[in-house]
């Protein structure tokens, strides 16, 4: 059943993390996904990492923006249902086996992803309770309510109304979302304008509470740069006024903005 899965992963240049990431996905309890290492900055170190784990290695030639490299690698996927896996992650054994079950439970389902920690640097530490993961929980909770699945608009939008609290990473994308590409012109918000357009298509969200992946954070991501370079206060200006308002749109702009200076944990 596992073979209807595949992890494509964007790889930019050779991460330090990259064998540790390609060996959670290697290493799953619902094994035969198709895995592939999609890169626009080919080397003979990064084939032989791919292939040290079995990973199908593809180049293109349309690097140039994190949307590029994400929609390249979506590109090389063969099966029906398609993670998203960044080159610095890590995913936990049952991952595939839990969205695998929550797509035979639904019939229906377009969109599913797991609970997460976040993964500290390059010292490994994890981290399960900040300030920022229980945002995300409660937001997660203002969609879902205590179940599993969603399938109204309103619903799927309620979620995301309020911030991008799906962590990109840890979703897997159906058949009915095969066609779904990020845009290329966004650096930061790009994850979460997907996912609003996708809960405007028809088709139910799932959602597994359960640990399953743990997320990198390090201050040289595209998303710690975007935070310093003002990219994403405009792009999150940008999201809330797709969703909301003029005037309350403007209120959580300038929420979300003092927050990204506020101190850390």
């Amino acid at each position: 059943m596992a073979s209807r899965h595949s992890f494509v992963v964007p790889a930019y240049g050779v991460s330090p993390h990259l064998s540790r990431c390609l060996e959670s996905l290697s290493s799953q309890s619902r094994g035969g996904s198709e895995i592939v290492v999609s890169t626009s900055t080919p080397s003979d170190e990064l084939a032989a990492i791919a292939a040290q784990f079995g990973a199908r290695y593809h180049v293109h030639e349309r690097g140039g923006s994190i949307g590029r490299d994400w929609n390249a690698a979506l590109d090389t996927a063969s099966r029906d249902w398609v993670t998203l896996a960044h080159q610095d992650d890590e995913y936990l054994p049952d991952f595939v086996s839990s969205a695998l079950a929550c797509a035979d439970a639904c019939s229906e389902a377009s969109l599913l992803f797991t609970g997460y920690a976040e993964l500290l640097g390059d010292t490994g530490t994890v981290r399960r309770n900040t300030l920022m993961l229980r945002v995300k929980s409660f937001l997660l909770e203002l969609g879902f309510v205590g179940r599993k699945h969603v399938s109204s608009r309103g619903a799927k939008l309620r979620l995301l109304r309020f911030g991008c609290p799906i962590a990109c990473p840890a979703v897997t994308l159906g058949p009915s979302l095969k066609a779904l590409r990020f845009r290329e012109d966004l650096k930061v918000d790009l994850d979460w304008e997907a996912w609003v357009r996708a809960a405007r298509l028809p088709g139910t969200f799932c959602y597994d509470r359960r640990e399953l992946m743990h997320h990198r954070i390090h201050s040289d991501s595209e998303t710690s740069a975007g935070v310093r370079e003002g990219v994403r206060s405009q792009e999150d200006s940008q999201m809330f006024a797709s969703l909301w308002p003029k005037p309350i749109a403007a209120l959580l702009t300038r929420l979300y903005a003092f927050s990204y200076n506020a101190p850390g944990p």
